[in-house]
């Protein structure tokens, strides 16, 4: 479902809506690309509804999935995402019950953000566990100030 995205300028929907508009018929969504802002996504709203019930539908059925049988998705997420790998056993599992609890919630919301930011989380913590230095540096205790943080710039 992460197929590319045609991308036109914001500027092209302000000067041609019409006919910015009409490239829905032949595409899934548009990527409106912005210069001093974030991208945003231009979709039917029949699509963005038929969109949102295969998520819903989908969280749910995983869900119920994984209460008849809870290794399914431990079984599963090495396949789809492979830096679980990387993870120690009880992190895995701790992370298969947080996305399955983290799913079931985002569907009933509408809103899959909080799951974006759980996969994210653990991709980085899967990150470090697969890199023996920064792994080694990140676990030593430390009483050291290592002054101030620098914001981290957006993905």
């Amino acid at each position: 479902m992460s197929m590319p995205l045609e991308s036109v300028p914001f500027s092209e929907l302000l000067r041609q809506p019409a006919e910015t508009a009409e490239r829905l018929s032949r595409a899934r969504a548009l990527r409106l690309r912005r210069r001093d802002a974030a991208d945003l996504v231009l979709m039917s709203a029949d699509r963005a509804a038929a969109e949102g019930e295969v998520v819903d539908l989908t969280a749910r059925l995983l869900a119920s999935l994984v209460r008849r049988d809870p290794g399914l998705v431990r079984e599963a997420l090495p396949t789809v995402l492979p830096w679980v790998r990387f993870l120690p056993a009880e992190d895995a599992h701790q992370m298969a019950d947080e996305f399955i609890a983290t799913a079931e919630a985002a569907a009933a919301v509408g809103n899959t953000a909080a799951l974006s930011q759980l996969l994210t989380e653990w991709r980085r913590t899967a990150e470090v566990h697969a890199d023996p230095d920064l792994h080694r540096v990140l676990a030593t205790p430390s009483d050291d100030d290592f002054g101030p943080v620098t914001r981290p710039t957006g993905e």
